[in-house]
């Protein structure tokens, strides 16, 4: 192979990998919001991934977390969630560190409707990711949030709460 075509299959490689990682973070955040947790524990490495979520937590694994997503995000009161969520993900800056390693940062805007207290908080943050190839996929090993700023109102007693489906991903 010429050096021509080394350097576009590199980059071709490049593009690929930077894609794969967006689509993985995407995925994330829409487990968060599915109340899937298992897509939301696919989404980190084995073991030995560092979360910190800030005033939500430091972990040393996905597997406290995961629990934790469970407890809060799975959680009814009179037959409805309690919480409903909403991750918008922008902004992605990927780089890639090595072959199966890169880093990246992304801006989320959140929403949280507390169906039992009848509040909404916005919220928005920063991720600071760390991402490697985990048995040929992407996966996070690092992921901390900084939360900028947030805003929560009560829900006035006209404000109608209606729950979709809750389904993952090609059900």
């Amino acid at each position: 192979m010429d050096d021509a075509a080394a350097r576009v299959t590199a980059q071709v490689e490049r593009l690929e990998a930077i894609e794969e990682i967006k689509q993985l973070k995407h995925r994330y955040w829409r487990a968060c919001d599915a109340k899937d947790p298992d897509g939301f524990r696919d989404s980190f490495i084995a073991s030995g991934a560092v979360i910190d979520y800030g005033p939500l937590g430091r972990f040393d694994d996905a597997a406290p977390m995961v629990e934790i997503f469970r407890r809060f995000a799975l959680a009814r009161a009179d037959g409805r969630y309690a919480v409903l969520d909403m991750h918008h993900g922008t902004h992605p800056e990927i780089e890639l560190t090595g072959r199966d390693s890169a880093r990246g940062r992304w801006s989320l805007r959140f929403r949280q409707i507390d169906t039992v207290g009848r509040t909404e908080t916005v919220s928005v943050g920063e991720y600071d990711d760390e991402y490697v190839r985990e048995s040929g996929h992407w996966r996070m090993s690092v992921c901390r949030f900084t939360q900028r700023w947030s805003l929560t109102r009560p829900l006035g007693d006209d404000a109608a709460i209606r729950e979709g489906d809750f389904c993952k991903p090609g059900e």
